[in-house]
Order: structure tokens, then sequence, then C-alpha cells
């Protein structure tokens, strides 16, 4: 059986466009001679559909567009993920279904039986799980037909208490193929090649792995779909990051291979977070150029499907001359177009002059619209106005404060002057300290490097100077500041980042407790401020745009924390 393997870009709610690219791969695969053409998860609606899913309308637009789809499978297997109603009236309403269209009807459905319900996962708020197991037979073959989480329950720790494939063996199945949307974050491509070729060795027959590509708001999707046959060999890997598809015989998966004997001993619940843990390791982790790169290319694709699938063209950012600007800055012009990036630099009496000649190097060297527009007046006439409440108190947070939220207000100003998106340079090492104004540096409408620590946006920066050498030697070797002071860097108010990146990853994305990361090596007292830090500024985080996601935990959707709470804090 010849069997078309099709990772697309979709677009949640845009059924007319999901149809469309749909359908344009199907007459693509009935070109090749293809018998059965397979897409991914939540394929007809898009992934994640969310609250979308509890609109009626909804699901007969789903319901709707997928018998559009089976018209035109008289000479070809359709396989689509779709949402499906559940006709037992006790349970969930809905199943997450993979759907096999052939002869112009419905003639398969497998429901997704293991919903994910972590970090930024939520399918058993909408979803039934599967009750019942059955392969799907087509042209011969009996196909264990199953979706995204239902083949990571290996290993000695499992997640859930049912494992469908176990189920599904059964009935004798001949293939495997999984339907997916599984996001990107810079620990799983790896984990996501184990626990496929851990499922092959295992149950001993080939898997067809279909992965969404593309990105919905802060989730990435990678792509990088795969074939593996029944020995654990890797016969296909799709591209990364971009739309792709491939042709495959079944009878290419059954060739014998000397590596069949690996054991599934690497697969359990510790393959859905990072992996360092050693503090001296990981920052060389978190910075190595493999990550790096994977890094650069989800925050492009994450940029430019937000501004495309929006409807949005240009975006604005305020041009420090910092390290942050210049990497979201060079990030946007990527994704965008540099003519559709405008830099505003806003100089005050407290800038350095080579912030203003670094940050015009750079726009010029890119090619960037930027324009210079000072601030001194503005902040000398909030001054004057507040002085009769300001009077004989000493400068301090509140003067500070006033110059961020004055270029906040330009660049909003000219973003709604000019249909601008705002986009937003705050690093995720600021973000976790509260370091950053509300309704000023921590304005916009979308988060490039929310996701990033600061290590990891020097290691960007780096990189990207690798590649293009775009960004003055300057912005990198001089120290962080916010320039709201005299003099003032940013281990005035942070620890070095290179000791602060560390215990924010322990916290944040190992979830580890004071007292391990003081065992690990730190300053009892520094660890208990940071931690105090990162907890106290809950609220701040709270009111902040979307962040694209790369890590395992993100700020935002996939990390749910009480704003009013006394934990650490």
């Amino acid at each position: 059986m010849n069997v078309f393997l099709s990772q697309q870009n979709y677009h949640v709610g845009n059924f007319q466009l999901n149809k469309d690219k749909i359908l344009g791969e199907v007459e693509r695969a009935k070109n090749a001679g293809a018998d059965l053409i397979v897409f991914s998860e939540l394929s007809i609606c898009g992934y994640p559909a969310r609250d979308f899913l509890e609109f009626e309308d909804f699901i007969a637009q789903c319901e709707a567009a997928v018998l559009e789809i089976a018209a035109y499978s008289n000479e070809i297997g359709i396989i689509v993920g779709a949402p499906t109603r559940n006709p037992i009236k006790e349970g969930k309403d809905l199943f997450n279904s993979a759907l096999l269209l052939y002869s112009g009807k419905i003639m398969g459905q497998a429901n997704k039986t293991l919903l994910p319900n972590y970090d930024v996962f939520d399918e058993y708020r909408y979803f039934e799980p599967a009750y019942e197991w059955n392969t799907v037979e087509f042209k011969g073959k009996r196909i264990a037909l199953t979706i995204c989480e239902d083949i990571w329950n290996l290993g000695d720790n499992p997640l859930y208490r049912i494992c469908p494939m176990d189920e599904l063996m059964k009935q004798s199945p001949d293939l495997m193929i999984n339907i997916s949307a599984s996001p990107f974050d810079y620990d799983h491509d790896d984990d996501r090649k184990e626990v496929i070729r851990m499922n092959v060795l295992k149950y001993k027959i080939p898997m067809i792995y279909c992965n969404a590509v593309g990105s919905q708001t802060e989730i990435v999707f990678d792509g990088g779909s795969l074939v593996y046959a029944a020995s654990g060999e890797l016969k296909k890997e799709l591209k990364y990051f971009e739309e792709d598809r491939c042709l495959i015989s079944t009878n290419d998966l059954y060739n014998p291979s000397p590596d069949s004997s690996s054991s599934a001993s690497r697969v359990g619940k510790d393959m859905r977070v990072a992996k360092s843990t050693d503090p001296a390791q990981i920052l060389d982790y978190l910075t190595n150029d493999h990550n790096i790169d994977q890094v650069k290319s989800a925050l492009v694709l994450g940029v430019k499907d937000y501004f495309q699938k929006m409807g949005f063209r240009k975006a604005i950012l305020g041009s420090s001359g910092g390290i942050d600007s210049a990497v979201a800055l060079c990030i946007a012009a990527e994704a965008l177009g540099a003519d559709n990036v405008t830099a505003v630099l806003m100089p005050s009496q407290f800038s350095s002059d080579h912030s203003v000649t670094d940050a015009v190097a750079l726009s010029t060297t890119l090619g960037t619209p930027y324009h210079i527009v000072p601030i001194t007046t503005i902040y000398e006439s909030f001054l004057h106005s507040l002085d009769p409440l300001f009077a004989n108190t000493p400068f301090g947070i509140a003067e500070e404060n006033i110059q961020s939220r004055s270029r906040g207000n330009l660049l909003m100003a000219l973003a709604n002057k000019f249909g601008y998106v705002l986009l937003n340079t705050s690093n995720k090492s600021e973000l976790a300290t509260g370091y950053g104004t509300l309704y000023g540096d921590m304005a916009g409408g979308l988060s490039i490097l929310g996701d990033l620590y600061k290590s990891q946006v020097i290691a960007l920066a780096r990189f990207i100077n690798q590649q293009s050498n775009s960004i003055p030697e300057h912005i990198l070797i001089k120290p962080p500041s916010a320039e709201l002071r005299p003099n003032q860097k940013d281990s005035d108010s942070l620890p070095e980042y290179e000791v602060l990146d560390r215990i924010l990853y322990l916290y944040i994305e190992r979830r580890k407790g004071p007292q391990e990361i003081i065992q690990s090596g730190f300053d009892p007292s520094l660890v208990m401020r940071v931690l105090k830090m990162v907890n106290m500024n809950e609220y701040k985080r709270n009111q902040f745009c979307p962040i694209i996601r790369v890590s395992t935990k993100a700020f935002g959707i996939g990390r749910r924390m009480p704003i009013v709470a006394r934990y650490l804090s």
C-alpha cells in the first residue's frame, strides 16, 4: 500500500482554508499514486480549538467540512482529525477523533483515549476518552489508528492507567498510524523520536506518524513527521518548521535491522520535561547551538504565523541599543521582512550615546525603518505635573517607570495611528523576577523573547551573528542596563544572569523546591530572594501579552499559578 504523509499548517476555525489545503494535498497524493493520505490531529478545525469546541455552530462546520472532503475519497483513503459527537448521554459531548474517509463516506473512526491535561493541554475539558478500541481495515491492512498522546504511555512510570496500543494489538494490526499535534519545545524532538521508536520495537510493526506544523498564537508546532520500519529503523523524517510531504510504500517498512534490540527504558513521564539538572551544565544545555537553532526557527515561525493568521502586516518595537531589542528586531525582520518592522529609538537624558548609535547601526544593517523620538521633554513634563505631589521626595522607581511608560505610550500611539502591532522585547529572566514596568516595557501584542532566559538571548544573538553578522559587537559585550537612572546596570537589582538563570530554570522548568535548589550549591538567601521575586510578580505576568512558547514551561496558559498566595513569598 502506498501512503502519502502530509504535514500542514492549519488555521484554527478557518474551515475553508483548512479544507482547501487538505483537498490540494489529496489531489497531489492521487497524482502520486497513493492509496491512502494521512493528515494531522484535528486538521479539520485546527489545534487547539479550545472553547470554540463548545459552540454548536463550530462543530456543525467541522461535520460539513468532513463530508465535503469525503466526496473526494472515491479513489483514495483520507485520514483526517476532527471533533465528533459522543452518542452516549453520559460523559463529554465530543470525541477527539481520527476519521478514515473512503468511497465518499466515513469508513472508520478511532477516538483518542489519552487526553492530556497538563501544561498547554486541556483536552479533558472538552473531550470524552475512548471506551472501545478497534483496528481500521483498509486495502487488506489492519491499521492501529491512534492520536498523539495515545502512544506516549510507555515506560516504568506511565501517566495513564490504560495503553490504547495494548488494546489494539489484540486485533493483530499490520501498521500503526498516529496523527498528532505535538508542540515544539527545545526538549521534545529527540523524545518524540524515541517514543515512536519504542512503540515500534515493543509492538514489532511499523509506524507512520503525522505531526502538525505552524503556530497557533503562543504554541508552535514543528512538524518533523516520521516513518519507522518494524525493525525500529527511521525510514523518513519530514522537515521541521515548514510544510512537507512524502510518499512511502508499506512494503518497505518490514525489513530487518541490526539495532532492533534496543530497550524502552528511557520512556516515561520524565520525557515530558527538560533533561539537565546538574547546575554546572544547565547553561550549556540551554544555549547549545542545536537548541538555539531550533529556538530561532520556532520564533520566526511564531511571529510569521501570528501576523499572517491575524491579518496583520507591520510591526513596531522599541529599539534601545540593548541585546533584547536587537534580537527581537532580527527575528521580526526575518519573519515579516525588514520593510515591515519599524524600530523606534526613544533616548532620555539617562541614555548613553552608544545606545542610539548601536540601535541605528542595527537598523541600517537590517534595513528596517527607524525613528528617533527623544522622551526627555515628555518625561520632564510628567515630573512638572507631579511636582506638587512628588515634592521633597527622592528620585526612585516612580521616576524610572515614568520613562518606561512614556516609551510604551509613544509606541502604542504609533501602533494605533499606522496599524502596527507592538512587539514586546522582555526576556524570561525579567518576567520571572518582575524586572519590568506594567504598561511600559511590558506593553505589546506578542512577546518574542518571553520564554528565553537572558543567557539564551545572548546565545541567540551570537548565533544570529554567525549567520548574518547583523548585531553590532558593542551590543553583545556591554553590561545589560535599563538606563532609567545614571550608570544603572541590571546587576544593581538582579543577581548576575549566569546565576539567576540557573536558579530560575530549576524552579520554573524543573519545579524544584527551595531546599533542592540550595542543595545544588546556591546561596540560601539568594535562592529565597529569587523565588520570592518570582511568586510576588505573578500579578504582572497575568497582564502580559501572549508569549511564543519554546520551553517545557513557558509563562502563560501552560503555567497556572495563583496571584493571591503566600507560598515562598
